[in-house]
């Protein structure tokens, strides 16, 4: 696997206080790892100075890649990275909550394991509310679609680009996880999870609220009708 190359895509949003050290520390992880590696950084609807920063970053260092954009969406940033990443490994992540050890752990998953996605399953959240939400959220898709996955959201995912319906994923929203699982499923791709206990969050703020949780299990069933349409 060390003439393989991952590139891992971090969507940024408004995390200027905390990013220069979050991805050095990055950085180090990956220097450590079997494999080459490129990281593709996607600042989208900041109000601060996140993109300055990653452009900077980016400036530095030949293994980087800076995908600014104005349109926010978890989605829409994660479809942006993987479109401009070049490696043949993929992985995407939440940058705000992913320490450099879970980071680290699953790509070494992947490299062990090169044809199979490899995905975080957080086992606990940082306060009852979001335990609740989450548990809900993953019953009504197990429901839905048939799945196993007790932690849909859970990053950092990884999967080789031969996986190309990875690749070819429409939403542009927090739904882009659970389009993420249903592919697998509908695809065969087989899945192992790394269990996470870590809930620290590196800074800035979550977007995560009731109104988008809302939405999330409203979508889901959205997600039924647009997969049972796809061919």
């Amino acid at each position: 696997m060390v003439d393989r190359l991952a590139s891992v895509i971090l969507p940024v949003h408004n995390q200027a206080d905390h990013l220069e050290a979050l991805v050095r520390d990055y950085r180090d992880a990956l220097a450590r790892l079997p494999m080459r590696h490129q990281m593709v950084l996607v600042p989208n609807a900041c109000r601060d100075d996140t993109p300055g920063i990653c452009r900077r970053m980016a400036a530095d260092d030949p293994l980087m890649r800076v995908v600014e954009l104005e349109q926010g969406g978890w989605g829409h940033a994660v479809r942006a990275g993987l479109a401009s990443a070049d490696g043949d490994v993929l992985c995407y992540t939440n940058s705000a909550r992913t320490p450099p050890q879970m980071l680290s752990l699953t790509l070494l998953y992947a490299s062990s394991y090169p044809d199979v996605v490899v995905k975080a399953q957080r086992r606990i959240r940082d306060n009852w509310r979001r335990q609740l939400g989450s548990l809900l959220y993953n019953l009504e898709c197990r429901v839905l679609f048939g799945l196993a996955s007790w932690d849909i959201n859970g990053t950092p995912k990884v999967f080789p680009r031969a996986f190309g319906k990875l690749l070819e994923l429409t939403r542009d929203d927090d739904l882009i996880d659970a389009e993420f699982v249903v592919t697998c499923k509908r695809e065969g791709y087989p899945i192992i999870e790394v269990p996470s206990t870590i809930t620290v969050r590196h800074g800035g703020s979550s977007t995560t609220n009731y109104g988008s949780a809302a939405r999330m299990y409203r979508g889901a069933y959205a997600l039924r009708r647009q997969m049972r349409r796809r061919p």
